[in-house]
C-alpha cells in the first residue's frame, strides 16, 4: 500500500478512536493518559501492568473499555491460595459416558482484569505467562486459542507488599507498559463526587466500536511508516540499558538487566502509535 493510500486508510480506520476516548470520558474522569494506553495495547497486542492504590478506577477502566466494543471482560482477582486451574480451567469428567472434556476457565475473554496480580503465587504466574505471549491455553493435551482481541490489564498496589510475591523478570517483559496511577487533582475528585451526588451509581459506556473494527485497524498498525532515524534511535535506547556505563557509569548500580529484543518491538509499535490532538496516528507521515 502507497503511502497516499495508507493515510487514507488509517484516516478512515482510526476514527472510532476518538469516540471511544470521548464515551469513557463520560464514565472516567481524568485518567487520560491511563485510556490513551489501553487503546496502544488493544492495537498492539500489548498487556499492561498498572500500578496504584486502590479505588483509583483501574477496574472501571478496562470495563468501561469493554462496554465500549460489547467484548467479553472478566475480573480476576489473585490470591495467595489461587490455582491455575482456577484461572485457565481444567478437565472435568463425565461419568454417563467415561470421558474427560475441558472446562474453560475465566481467562477465555478478550479483556481480563488481572487485579493484585503480584499476590499470586509462582505456579499462578507461570501459567498466566503461556496466555499472555501465546495467545493459547493448554488444558489437558489440548491447547485451546484465546479470543481475539486478547488484552491483560494487571493491577498491583504498591503500598501493602504483606502476602505479595515480586512478579518474575520474564512476566514483567511481557507488558508493553508500565503505568503509575496517581490520585485525581482536587478538580477532578469534586467532579467524582457531583457525579456520584447526583446519580449515585457509575454509568455504563454504550459500545461505539466492534472488535471487527478494532482488528481492521490493528492490522494496518503493521503499514504504518517508521522513519530510520527513529528506529535507530529506539535500537540504541535499548542497547543502552544493556551498558549502561556507555552513557553514564552512575547509571550501572540503577540497572540489572537491560532491556530485551521484545522492548524493542514494542517501543516500535507505540511510536506508530502516537496520538494527535485529533486522536489519529502520526506516524504514518514520513517526518
Amino acid at each position: 500500500m502507497d503511502h497516499e493510500a495508507l493515510s487514507a486508510a488509517v484516516e478512515k480506520n482510526f476514527t472510532w478512536v476518538e469516540l471511544l476516548k470521548k464515551e469513557m470520558g463520560r464514565v472516567l474522569v481524568g485518567q487520560s493518559d491511563l485510556v490513551d494506553r489501553l487503546v496502544i495495547g488493544l492495537l498492539t497486542n500489548g498487556h499492561i501492568l498498572l500500578e496504584g492504590v486502590p479505588g483509583l478506577a483501574k477496574t472501571l477502566a478496562i470495563k468501561s473499555l469493554a462496554g465500549c466494543m460489547k467484548a467479553d471482560f472478566s475480573r480476576l482477582q489473585f490470591t495467595p491460595d489461587l490455582l491455575p486451574a482456577d484461572l485457565l480451567g481444567t478437565m472435568i469428567y463425565s461419568p454417563e459416558n467415561g470421558t474427560f472434556s475441558a472446562k474453560l476457565g475465566p481467562i477465555f475473554a478478550n479483556l481480563i482484569l488481572a487485579d493484585e496480580i503480584n499476590r499470586a503465587p509462582a505456579k499462578v504466574q507461570s501459567a498466566l505467562l503461556e496466555a499472555m505471549q501465546e495467545r493459547q491455553v493448554t488444558i489437558g493435551d489440548t491447547s485451546h486459542p484465546l479470543p481475539d482481541p486478547f488484552l491483560v490489564l494487571a493491577t498491583q498496589n504498591p503500598i501493602d507488599q504483606e502476602g505479595t510475591y515480586t512478579l518474575p523478570e520474564a512476566q514483567l517483559d511481557r507488558f508493553i507498559f508500565k503505568v503509575t496511577v496517581d490520585y485525581p487533582s482536587k478538580q477532578e475528585e469534586l467532579t467524582i463526587l457531583d457525579r456520584m451526588a447526583t446519580s449515585g451509581s457509575i454509568a455504563e459506556t454504550k459500545q461505539v466500536v466492534d472488535i471487527a473494527t478494532v482488528s481492521e485497524s490493528r492490522k494496518l498498525v503493521n503499514q504504518i511508516y517508521i522513519d530510520p532515524a527513529v528506529r535507530e534511535y529506539i535500537v540504541e535506547l535499548v542497547h543502552n540499558t544493556r551498558n549502561p556505563a556507555n552513557v553514564d557509569p552512575s547509571l550501572v548500580p540503577l540497572i540489572r538487566v537491560g532491556a530485551s529484543p521484545r522492548a524493542t518491538i514494542n517501543l516500535a509499535l507505540a511510536a506508530k502509535l502516537a496520538l494527535s490532538p485529533r486522536d489519529a496516528p502520526l506516524s504514518h507521515h514520513k517526518t
